[in-house]
């Protein structure tokens, strides 16, 4: 039987090298080689061969395809992001911060499925620790099985003895294989946790939910070797010194990765919220210059959130530009459209700018909001509390068309608001809402506008 081998894995992008390298030659990254145990064929206890009838190779018109049937979690924000249920047989990677509510989520959505039997295993608490967690969270946890092991060969005797519909794994840089000889949490023993749970998926037809940490940069630790294999990644994102929990889709097999799911932090876990514009927009902002309200868009969902800026004479030389929630390069492209079309001198002014509620929003609807906000702080005038914006600004200075523009105005009138701003290019019927439309083509003209009210 030939020696283990050892090579050095990258993991940012999982590229190999003979010996150990300070920065990556294919990704580019500082520091991220790991030694990784190199096991022969004949050493591997695992074998990986497809059965006869599904390696042979079908004709496309042959092949029989009906519409995937999912399983309700019984958790709307949850079937929001993964794109209407959970689809049997698929591997679904749960990542995010320490403390930021992976565990809870996933022993609540467990809790809340009722009658159908489910497994969850983890290798960092104890069955005592897991009941006391499960006690404070609101749910049925009577068809809920429950074990500490970090073994994966018993982990998945214990479902083939269940035989359970759903099951979680937490984390998977807590479960070990004996097929291979490296230490837990290494990058060779999570790879092949990962494809071993992947197989077992795929042939028993059970969907697994593995829970992953990340590393100090953000990402998942692991880390492009897992995303590759799982067929769903979700990141569950959020300020911790906010209630506010945001889980995204980065990759999706079965479904968009532009959906967003929204959490609120309580006692007694997470509740799902249904309508964010409400807790994202402050009830004191009237009076208040440097606010604007826009309406955004994640996936299909329309919310109106909270643009905050603060302009002030830079206290050193060079000013600063900082943004939270928001590209920072696009504030600099906002900014100069500013000066350079509008006539705002903002050379010498530092530039600070807050997405409200801890969120990150990547919409470009959201620009002519922020670039409100920013004159708004730096003419110390207030903004009209009825007035919301939306429109994406060009470098010409000109309000481009937004995407999902009716859903948008039906939500600022749905939340009370008196007029909205919009694109001029977009032709919308006015007579299906009661909100005023106010059509804009220009920067100037949105900000004649608002100083005139």
């Amino acid at each position: 039987m030939a020696k283990a081998t050892i090579q050095y894995v990258c993991s940012s992008c999982g590229a190999k090298a003979p010996q150990m390298l300070g920065r990556c030659p294919v990704c580019g990254e500082w520091g991220t080689y790991e030694e990784e145990m190199v096991q022969s064929r004949q050493s591997s206890a695992v074998s990986r061969q497809l059965s006869a009838s599904s390696a042979k190779p079908q004709r496309l018109q042959e092949v029989k395809a009906s519409e995937e049937m999912r399983i309700d979690m019984h958790n709307g924000e949850l079937n929001r992001v993964l794109g209407g249920g959970l689809v049997p047989g698929s591997l679904v990677l749960l990542g995010g911060e320490p403390g930021i509510g992976k565990s809870t989520l996933a022993l609540q959505v467990l809790m809340q499925q009722g009658e159908r039997k489910t497994f969850y295993a983890s290798g960092e608490e104890s069955v005592r620790q897991l009941k006391l967690r499960a006690e404070r969270l609101a749910g049925n946890a009577e068809n809920l099985y429950i074990s500490s092991e970090t073994s994966l060969e018993r982990i998945l005797d214990q479902v083939k003895e269940l035989e359970p519909e759903v099951v979680v794994i937490d984390s998977i840089q807590t479960i070990g294989t004996e097929a291979i000889e490296a230490s837990i949490g290494s990058l060779s023993q999570v790879r092949e946790c990962a494809a071993r749970i992947m197989e077992f998926a795929k042939t028993r037809n059970i969907p697994f939910f593995i829970i992953g940490h990340i590393n100090k940069e953000g990402s998942l630790a692991g880390p492009k070797v897992l995303e590759h294999i799982v067929d769903t990644v979700l990141q569950f994102e959020g300020d911790q010194h906010y209630m506010y929990r945001i889980l995204r889709a980065q990759k999706n097999r079965f479904g968009s990765t532009s959906e967003l799911g929204i959490y609120e932090m309580r006692a007694d876990g997470l509740r799902e919220v249904s309508n964010p514009s409400e807790l994202l927009l402050s009830t004191a902002r009237e009076g208040l210059s440097g606010i604007a309200i826009a309406a955004a868009v994640e996936g299909v969902r329309p919310f109106l959130i909270e643009v905050q800026a603060l302009v002030s004479s830079a206290a050193y030389g060079t000013p600063q530009r900082s943004s939270t929630g928001f590209d920072g390069r696009r504030l600099n492209m906002l900014l100069a459209v500013l000066e350079k079309r509008v006539g705002f001198k903002l050379l010498q002014k530092d530039v600070f700018l807050n997405i409200a509620g801890g969120l990150r929003v990547q919409d470009p609807a959201i620009d002519l909001a922020i670039m409100a906000a920013v004159l708004s702080s730096n003419m110390d005038i207030a903004l009209d509390a009825g007035t919301c914006l939306c429109g994406e600004v060009g470098l010409a200075g000109e309000i481009r068309p937004v995407t999902r523009l009716e859903q948008r105005i039906t939500e600022a009138q749905k939340l009370g608001f008196k007029r909205i701003l919009i694109p001029a290019e977009q032709k919308v019927d006015a007579k299906r809402f009661t909100i005023e439309l106010v059509p804009v083509k220009k920067v100037a003209d949105a900000f004649r506008t608002l100083i005139k009210s």
